[in-house]
Order: C-alpha cells, then sequence, then structure tokens
C-alpha cells in the first residue's frame, strides 16, 4: 500500500521534474492547451473549485480523469511546499503511477 508520503513525495518529483501544474489558473490553463493528463483536488476544495475544474476537464472532447483526494491543502504544503487544492499532472506515466498510488493509499501509520 501506499502511504501518504511516498504519494506526497512522487508528487515533489512531478514537479521538480515540471510535469505538475499548481494553482487555479496553471490547472485551467493546463487543460485548455490540452496537457493536463490527470487533475487532483484537495478535499477541503471549495464546491465551487471542485464544479469549475470539473466541468473544464469535461468540456467538448476533453475527457480528463479528477481524482478527488482525502488530503487537505495544508498536507499538500507540508508534503511539496505548494499550499493549493488543486493541481494538474501533464505526463502519461506520472499520471498512471499516481493512479496506482492514489487506489492503494493507506492514510494514518
Amino acid at each position: 500500500m501506499a502511504e501518504v508520503k511516498e504519494i506526497m513525495g512522487f508528487l515533489g518529483l512531478s514537479r521538480r521534474a515540471g510535469k505538475l501544474s499548481c494553482g487555479h489558473d496553471a490547472v485551467i490553463e493546463s487543460i485548455v492547451k490540452d496537457k493536463a493528463e490527470l487533475v487532483i483536488l484537495a478535499s477541503d476544495a471549495s464546491e465551487r473549485l471542485k464544479n469549475e475544474i470539473k466541468h473544464a476537464a469535461n468540456y467538448g472532447d476533453k475527457n480528463i480523469e479528477v481524482i478527488e483526494c482525502a488530503f487537505l491543502m495544508q498536507d499538500f504544503y507540508q508534503g511539496i511546499g505548494k499550499k493549493s487544492a488543486v493541481f494538474s499532472v501533464t505526463d502519461k506515466s506520472f499520471k498512471e503511477k499516481l493512479k496506482t498510488m492514489f487506489g492503494e493509499v493507506k492514510y494514518g501509520s
């Protein structure tokens, strides 16, 4: 099972590799420019933000997967140094690894 710190470590690696967009404007831009492969929403993101991101991710012929995870914005800040409610992954390999990790996440420990 993936630990929370493993996921945060991998997100940090994605960020350093330039494959992670952080924040509303950067994520919307990655969606509009067809660069986003996966969008991750913090559990404490506002309903308005969640709806806007989901709408953008599925607008027209786009079908970008959106994961609503159990992490808070504070968890992301502590894990990768960015306090944001929304992130997008712009690489297919990173997307597949993160989907696997989020699917088997083990909270606590």
